[in-house]
């Protein structure tokens, strides 16, 4: 392992003291006070980092305990995490823009979110590691071959046009609205112990010999994604963008998810991380929309549960930390140092053994041992048992990870999760599924 990278010093070389930043100041003092040795450094800058505490919220996926655990030990500074499910994620961002420092949102959520006002953009010369991100959250393409997927993709919200501004600019500019920090490449999760033959396609999901045992994931925005790629994989409907549906795509598209849930197909429509992990762990399903830790919660139990790759592709989504407006100061500070060392790799590589993907890899790498970057970033075969960031073994030795590595996975995403022009029109219609 290299030189700590949550160390992100700012200063110049050769500066003088006297012009330190107060960034720099806090950085320094964050360090002294994570390691314990705040010794011959003043007194009142060190209480004022032990002092502050920055309010984050966002969905269970990426507001981990441990993170929180880590920023005290290693920044000195409290980060008090709230975890909601997505729906719930909107609603605090737009309703409560007091009540928190730091949104940890998705970019379909940010399209909803950022033109309202209630965060302010962020200077892409105070993010360190800003260069080693990840292309897709930059030009929407993860090699320059790549072809830009369907739907909200990342980097389609991931600019604005200034500092005060709450257009999104279709080019990269100085101005961030997130900070990318997570994403992955969503597909089916299955029991090969249960399904009986292989599944290859979306539209396994309502193949009527797993009736009464599938389930999908009724979050609106993420469900109708998955429907789209059911719809398509039937050859039912061929969608102009499925993640920009007409009223006719998302009508005739709801309506064959209701003559589908009638006729039994659907055992449940879960909306967390936990119902998915019991939905599958007991059995009552074998096949739905899961999340890659979900599969990887299953198998911990000693269950076999695959999540498969599919011929038609991924469903992608990408997730970011964003600061409220009213931050200011040494609280605005403290966030930034925040971001930095969130992308200095500790929290990348925490994330990646848990099936996710980090947005600046090499910093991850660095916190990874070769076995666990082979297996979960090359798609190599585990030389020893994989273990979660908890210790429990996810894989057993000689395990490949499903799909096979990143350029494999995210390199093969049909859609982003994504907010239509006909949104409104959309929840109702998947409302009326739900209710059906």
């Amino acid at each position: 392992m290299t030189e700590d990278p949550t160390q992100t010093g700012s200063d110049t070389p050769g500066a003088k003291p006297a012009r330190a930043t107060r960034r720099a100041v806090l950085q320094l003092a964050g360090a002294a006070v994570g390691s314990g040795a705040i010794t011959g450094f003043p007194t009142i800058w060190a209480q004022n980092i032990k002092n502050i505490t920055l309010r984050q919220f966002g969905t269970g996926v990426s507001n981990l305990n441990a993170v929180a655990e880590k920023v005290k030990q290693d920044l000195g500074f409290t980060l008090q995490m709230t975890a909601l499910d997505s729906d719930a994620v909107t609603q605090k961002a737009v309703t409560q823009p007091k009540s928190y420092d730091v949104a940890d949102i998705e970019y379909w959520i940010c399209k909803k979110i950022f033109p309202a006002g209630i965060l302010q953009p962020m200077d892409t010369k105070k993010i360190k590691y800003y260069d080693k991100i990840v292309p897709i959250f930059i030009t929407g393409k993860l090699t320059p071959e790549s072809t830009i997927a369907q739907g909200t993709a990342p980097h389609t919200v991931g600019f604005v046009e200034g500092k005060d501004s709450k257009t999104f600019s279709p080019k990269p500019t100085e101005w961030l609205t997130l900070i990318p920090t997570i994403y992955n490449a969503d597909t089916l999760g299955i029991r090969p112990d249960l399904v009986g033959r292989k599944i290859t396609h979306w539209k396994d999901l309502v193949d009527p010999a797993f009736k009464g045992k599938a389930a999908i994931l009724n979050i609106p925005a993420i469900g109708i994604m998955d429907s789209a790629m059911v719809m398509e994989s039937l050859g039912e409907v061929k969608y102009v963008d499925k993640g920009n549906m007409t009223k006719a795509e998302i009508d005739k598209t709801i309506a064959f998810m209701i003559q589908t849930k009638k006729a039994g197909q659907f055992r449940a429509f879960w909306k967390t991380f936990d119902e998915s992990v019991n939905l599958m762990a007991s059995g009552e399903v074998v096949i739905q929309s899961m999340w890659s830790p979900a599969v990887a919660a299953v198998r911990s139990k000693g269950i076999p549960c695959v999540y498969q790759p599919l011929a038609e592709g991924y469903r992608a989504w990408g997730g970011g930390l964003g600061l409220a407006r009213h931050l200011s100061g040494i609280e605005l500070d403290a966030a930034y140092e925040y971001i930095n060392w969130y992308l200095s790799g500790w929290v990348g590589a925490y994330l990646n053994r848990q099936g996710y993907y980090s947005a600046v890899l090499e910093t991850a790498k660095e916190h990874m041992t070769p076995d666990e970057w082979a297996f979960w970033m090359e798609g190599k075969p585990a030389k020893a048992d994989i273990l979660s960031p908890e210790g429990k073994v996810m894989y057993q030795s000689g395990a490949v990870r499903d799909g096979g590595s990143f350029y494999d996975r995210m390199g093969h995403v049909a859609c982003w999760n994504s907010v239509m022009s006909e949104d409104k029109y959309m929840v109702q219609k998947w409302n009326e599924f739900i209710a059906a």
